[in-house]
């Protein structure tokens, strides 16, 4: 039977009135000539870890392992060690209810054996049979609680390769239906923001289009990692705010430009977003992105995601005329048509994917800004923007429409500071009297044509985007 002296700390920390973890009970040490048993368990409490016990001398010893048990040898993992456990605990799973010590969600990960090869004070070697867990591993102590989990064996999957640490995002070209739609599918395009997610050991990070880290921006997105598990994988999507059921790139707009992390906090209860997902571009070990579109959709479904702050919505195979009359009459911007044999191609325009718009809207570069006349006296009146060619920005013309007061407020703040004394554009200049500014911000703007001169005809401001980077902007026929 179990020491009562070693699980000492563990009955001191738990009412067992109040939470169903087993006391120290009846169940017994493996006898001799069998093999020690282990498990590992999936703790979603305040953050997710994965708690891998050990039996020995009748208890479990303990390891509370943030992102999971390492598959690769390259990459180690801290083990936190925690107090011993009863031999009861290899059968536990439950929820801990809310007050109580490691309060969450416990599953069974894994169970299984282990050869013991070595066990000292600052080193512990074994061979686990698990389901999961196969293979030598060995725990070695760093400093205070704090050790490190090392698997020794080759990797379990020799194929594996490592998670890429960025990828930039596959780009749509602008045009109409394909002729042959049998041949395509088609989805709603959303009007966000695109993001990249990786996703390992229970962490959500977020990237934008320009490859800038937006993770700490959209925080009620973060429990879709947690949603995954030990599952590692790289997703394509857009960060999308609703309004009325629909997507609202003016929503977001609250959700952007904020520094301050209780503003942020705020805002992710008063304005939530979510994270729609409709690609996967590497899952556990391995790229998905020389594989078809076809093959990564039914990838991405398989992983069945769906949370209060993601989703990942599904894609019609052929009649995109269906869809783009749906989009249209409930007010979308349009949708995306893409080859089912389409390979993903990071940072390319490709015309695998084609937007297929109910509107026209494209983003520009703010070179400037016109003073108001009237009402908007002594503020901003339009914006003078424009696109690059050949590394040289290029006019195309004012946008005088589509602000509210707030937004006046904001766009004169954010470019006071980036005034400048000559003009950014090179060739056709706005009015003379335009007040000049660094080519630092980029717009959306919804408009009904280009001109000869390629000058928008109606434009009308829709938000700023903090997810391109200006330098990239570059004129768009279709759009």
């Amino acid at each position: 039977m179990s020491d009562p002296d070693r699980l000492s700390d563990y009955r001191h920390r738990r009412d067992f009135r109040a939470t169903p973890e087993p006391g120290p009970a009846n169940l017994d040490p493996a006898v001799d000539g069998d093999l020690p048993r282990f498990v590992v368990q999936e703790h979603h409490a305040r953050a997710l870890h994965w708690d891998l016990r050990l039996e020995h001398d009748g208890a479990l010893a303990s390891w509370a392992v943030p992102k999971g048990i390492p598959a690769d040898p390259k990459r180690n993992h801290l083990a936190v060690r925690t107090e011993d456990h009863p031999l009861e605990y290899l059968e536990f799973h439950g929820d801990i209810p809310e007050g109580n010590y490691g309060a969450g969600s416990m599953r069974i990960w894994d169970r299984g054996t282990f050869e013991l090869h070595k066990w000292r004070d600052q080193e512990v070697m074994v061979t686990f049979h698990g389901e999961r867990v196969t293979g030598r591993y060995v725990l070695f102590h760093t400093r205070g609680k704090d050790w490190m989990i090392h698997r020794m064996d080759p990797p379990q999957d020799p194929d594996r390769e490592p998670m890429p640490e960025s990828v930039a995002p596959m780009l749509a070209k602008s045009g109409s239906l394909p002729a042959d739609q049998s041949e395509w599918a088609f989805e709603i395009k959303w009007d966000g923001v695109r993001a990249i997610g990786f996703s390992a050991g229970g962490r959500l990070r977020l990237t934008s289009r320009s490859g800038r880290d937006i993770t700490s921006q959209y925080p009620e997105v973060r429990g879709l990692a947690e949603a995954l598990g030990t599952t590692e994988a790289v997703f394509d999507g857009e960060v999308v705010a609703f309004e009325d059921g629909r997507p609202s790139f003016g929503a977001l707009q609250r959700r952007m430009h904020v520094g301050s992390a209780r503003t942020v906090a705020r805002l992710a209860r008063e304005s939530p977003v979510a994270y729609v997902l409709f690609d996967l571009l590497w899952l556990d070990g391995h790229s998905l992105m020389e594989r078809p579109y076809a093959d990564r959709r039914a990838a991405l479904l398989d992983l069945g995601l769906r949370g209060e702050h993601w989703q990942a919505p599904g894609h019609h195979v052929g009649d995109g005329d269906a869809l783009l009359a749906a989009s249209r009459a409930q007010g979308l911007e349009g949708i995306v048509a893409k080859r089912l044999d389409c390979p993903y191609t990071p940072g390319r325009r490709s015309p695998g994917w084609v937007k297929v718009k109910n509107v026209r809207r494209v983003s520009l570069v703010i070179g400037g800004w016109l003073p108001g006349e009237r009402g908007r006296s002594g503020r901003l009146g339009a914006l003078c923007v424009g696109y690059y060619e050949d590394g040289a920005l290029k006019y195309a013309g004012r946008v005088g429409t589509g602000f509210n007061e707030a937004e006046l407020d904001r766009l004169g703040r954010l470019l006071e500071p980036l005034a400048a004394d000559a003009s950014p554009f090179t060739g056709r200049q706005p009015p003379k009297q335009a007040r000049h500014v660094r080519p630092e911000l980029v717009c959306d703007v919804e408009f009904v044509e280009w001109t000869h001169t390629r000058t928008l005809r109606a434009p009308s401001y829709k938000g700023l985007r903090d997810d391109l980077d200006p330098s990239q902007v570059e004129f768009d026929p279709g759009a």
